[in-house]
């Protein structure tokens, strides 16, 4: 497995998984409304390959969550047959640690709670925020990369613009 950033040559074999893995009505989803108009954070985005073969996808998004800079993880997908392989867990890990070490303070995910439990995100962190549309309570998730980062934030999570993560990313890479 090798984890690499995300290029523009990806570009379509990661539109074709995260339709294959959310559907094509993804694109209506609470989570996407943050995502409208706004690039990914592309020095936090990553595929695995596997014998250079797209095997899974994780990006990261700019928000800003009452009022504060953050980050939204997702879409994070693997392609099916190759799920419990460890792929997603490469990316998810790969990506967090950029993100810390790029002075992101928080992140946030609408996901599974099993799944993302295990990297230590939790809806006790996210109480006090809202989405701009319906969510799962259970499933609106944040992970502190800077211990207290969410402690009494309450408020409305919205788009951001992008360059609230191209120059925090950046440092990640240095």
């Amino acid at each position: 497995m090798e984890i690499v950033a995300e290029r523009p040559e990806h570009a379509a074999a990661i539109e074709t998984l995260l339709d294959l893995s959310f559907g094509a009505e993804r694109h209506a989803r609470t989570s996407y409304r943050l995502r409208r108009g706004v690039p990914p954070c592309a020095a936090l985005c990553h595929v695995a390959l596997e014998e250079g073969e797209l095997r899974g996808s994780l990006r990261f998004w700019p928000v800003i969550a009452a009022g504060q800079a953050a980050l939204l993880l997702g879409p994070l997908a693997v392609a099916p047959e190759h799920r419990g392989r460890g792929f997603g867990v490469a990316l998810i890990r790969h990506g967090l640690a950029l993100a810390e070490r790029g002075d992101h303070r928080f992140v946030l995910l609408v996901g599974d709670p099993d799944y993302y439990g295990r990297f230590g995100f939790t809806r006790n962190l996210t109480r006090g925020l809202t989405l701009p549309g319906p969510f799962e309570d259970r499933r609106f998730l944040g992970l502190e990369l800077t211990p207290g980062a969410l402690d009494g934030l309450t408020g409305n999570v919205t788009s951001a613009a992008a360059s609230a993560c191209r120059v925090r990313a950046a440092a990640a890479l240095a």
